[in-house]
């Protein structure tokens, strides 16, 4: 059940690189047990703010709270709060599985045996029982992309941030991750979810939040969104918020050029 306090409060949130603006002044209110869907077109600065959230980018205007704690005064605390599954990242090659996630639980302060215990199981269940001590170098993206999965849940956070997290997994694989975002989120873990996948947004989002040009667009359930605007999916909801005019004719545009 949601919560009327907030475990993740961001308050006229501003983000610049230089002369250009990224973030236009975010404010938003998040429940435990929610799961938000924050989608937006490419350069709109949902990447922007999942590293603000996770305490990788400094230097902000605005304020912003995860469980409490101030991620600019309280950083360490924030990030024992929070699982962070990003769609890329750096893996120790030279490693296997079980070698990096207990290198990761040690950062965590875990338990050596809780850990491995955990290791063992969430890794069976995602199908990489055989692989636990193959060294990672000669893994596919989907199987470094269920390392990264296991990573950001190993230590029981309240807080989960997941970016574009199915990418590279086979469909077994996403069934499973979108059962475990459920289950998670039933739990009362608070889900923060960024993908471009419409379609499992729409599935899986208790609420939706929508971001364009570095502000918020539209912030609803699914309902209400369509509702609101007329739509019959979120793909069309996401398309009349944030196309742009010469986005509208691209495919035809594409093919009249072979006709050339």
């Amino acid at each position: 059940m949601v919560e009327n306090k907030p475990i993740i409060q961001i308050t006229d949130l501003y983000k610049s690189f230089g002369s250009s603006r990224v973030l236009n002044g975010i404010n938003l209110s998040v429940y435990p047990g929610e799961v938000i869907g924050y989608i937006g077109p490419n350069g709109a600065g949902k990447s922007t703010t999942v590293k603000i959230l996770c305490g990788l980018l400094g230097d902000f205007k605005g304020e912003v709270r995860v469980g409490g704690f101030s991620v600019k005064d309280d950083p360490l605390e924030v990030k024992k709060r929070i699982g962070y599954v990003p769609e890329l990242a750096e893996l120790y090659d030279v490693l296997t599985p079980e070698e990096y996630l207990m290198f990761m639980a040690d950062l965590y302060g875990l338990d050596r045996d809780i850990a491995s215990s955990r290791i063992i199981k969430i890794l069976t269940a995602l199908g990489l029982k055989h692989n636990i001590r193959q060294r990672m170098e000669t893994f596919s993206k989907g199987m470094r992309q269920k390392v990264l999965l296991t990573s950001g849940i190993l230590h029981n956070p309240e807080i989960i941030i997941l970016d574009e997290p199915l990418s590279g997994l086979d469909a077994n694989s996403v069934i499973i991750v979108k059962e475990l975002i459920e289950k998670l989120a039933s739990s009362g873990k608070t889900i923060f979810y960024c993908s471009h996948m419409m379609d499992i947004v729409e599935k899986i989002s208790d609420r939706i939040v929508l971001i364009n040009n570095g502000s918020i667009a539209a912030d609803g359930t699914m309902e209400s969104l369509k509702s609101v605007r007329g739509d019959t999916s979120l793909e069309k909801v996401f398309s009349s918020l944030t196309a742009k005019e010469e986005d509208k004719n691209a495919a035809a545009d594409i093919l009249e050029s072979f006709q050339m």
